[in-house]
């Protein structure tokens, strides 16, 4: 069991792993060993994640989620396969975590005076800048 929040508990069969060879720097074993972490997560089957913390889900993790809503998550930045797992774990934890907050509410404000006329001044000076481009007449015709 792997707990993201107080409310949201993934149970360890939901989460799939995938062991696939890494590229990058290795020595004798970049071409022996399997170290690199595919990690997939099926949210939109999985029980633990509410409609709106999915939702929320698909907006943060982009081209991770697949059309079918599983979340895939590549880890490869260490040599060792237990320091990849637990990065990819990782990642995948704090991607949830951050789905689950639900995002503030907007309180509408109104402009004070003072940016009023801050913009309009600055509207008046452009427009000023612009009427002095206009074309060049001579003063002795």
């Amino acid at each position: 069991m792997i707990r993201v929040t107080n409310t949201i508990v993934l149970s360890d069969d939901e989460i799939e792993e995938r062991f696939v060879r890494a590229p990058g720097p290795g020595g004798q074993n970049v071409n022996k060993l399997e170290t690199a972490v595919q990690l997939r997560f099926d949210a939109a089957r999985s029980d633990a994640i509410s409609a709106g913390v999915f939702v929320r889900l698909k907006g943060l993790a982009g081209r991770r989620m697949t059309q079918d809503g599983v979340v895939v998550i590549a880890a490869r930045r260490f040599r060792t396969r237990e320091r990849n797992r637990a990065d990819a774990l990782e990642r995948l934890v704090a991607l949830i975590r951050e789905a689950a907050t639900p995002p503030r509410p907007r309180h509408a404000t109104r402009p004070t005076l003072a940016s009023k006329h801050r913009r309009l001044e600055g509207k008046q000076k452009r427009a000023s800048v612009k009427k002095a481009r206009g074309r060049v007449r001579d003063i002795d015709a």
